[in-house]
């Protein structure tokens, strides 16, 4: 497996890179952000762990850049642990979120955990197909209607975990675990900010035999409507 290590800061960047080649891993290191981005294009790695204060091009802008393209894993890592950093970088499709300082044993369990959730959802059927509702995982590519529908990677994971549990409900809590593949103890809002915006894009178009319930006190569920 190929590590993307983007950091300004030399000797973490050195360390990480030493530690993670030591596990097994392959790694390529850059310092900015334009070396970033270009670097992926170049090497198609399969994960990416990405620091947030970087010149030239930051944390957040890459992460922007990189998913209009790529669904790759991508970590982000920042010296500040504020809430609402951290809510934005996973809005913006980060998988993983670790504040500095780290230990190099903490990062390499992210990792795997994430390795976990991959091995596990390539396990399973990519496709999901529900009365006009398509999803195609491989490709990231929601349908209503046979017209696709621009959902980000969090919202289509959401929806894929919903409707492939019909009528199951599931709490803030379990789709953070499921969602991110660890104990996230940061704030819950972010999956309401996640569902307000996922409905918001599916009821420009008609789907009555389904919605995405919120159940109070709970979480949500991807509810089957029953024809009277």
């Amino acid at each position: 497996m190929k590590i993307l290590i983007a950091d300004d800061n030399k000797k973490i960047n050195e360390n990480l890179a030493s530690y993670l080649e030591k596990s097994g891993f392959e790694t390529i290191s850059t310092y900015d952000g334009e070396e970033t981005l270009k670097v992926f294009e170049e090497e198609n790695p399969d994960l990416i762990l990405l620091d947030i204060m970087m010149p030239k091009k930051d944390g957040f802008e890459v992460c922007r850049e990189i998913r209009k393209t790529s669904m790759v894993p991508v970590i982000m890592v920042t010296a500040r642990g504020e809430d609402f950093e951290r809510i934005m970088g996973l809005e913006i499709g980060a998988d993983d979120y670790i504040v500095k300082p780290f230990s190099l044993e903490e990062i390499l369990a992210r990792i795997k955990a994430i390795i976990r959730r991959i091995s596990f959802e390539e396990d399973k059927s990519q496709i999901l197909e529900y009365d006009n509702l398509y999803m195609d995982l491989d490709t990231y590519i929601v349908k209503l209607n046979g017209e696709v529908i621009p959902l980000t990677k969090k919202e289509t994971e959401i929806l894929w975990t919903l409707a492939s549990n019909k009528n199951k409900v599931f709490s803030r809590n379990n789709l953070l675990d499921s969602l991110w593949g660890y104990d996230y103890y940061g704030d819950t809002r972010t999956i309401d900010s996640h569902i307000k915006r996922l409905r918001a894009k599916l009821n420009k178009y008609d789907h009555p035999s389904w919605d995405i319930e919120t159940i109070r006190g709970v979480g949500y569920k991807f509810e089957e409507k029953k024809e009277k």
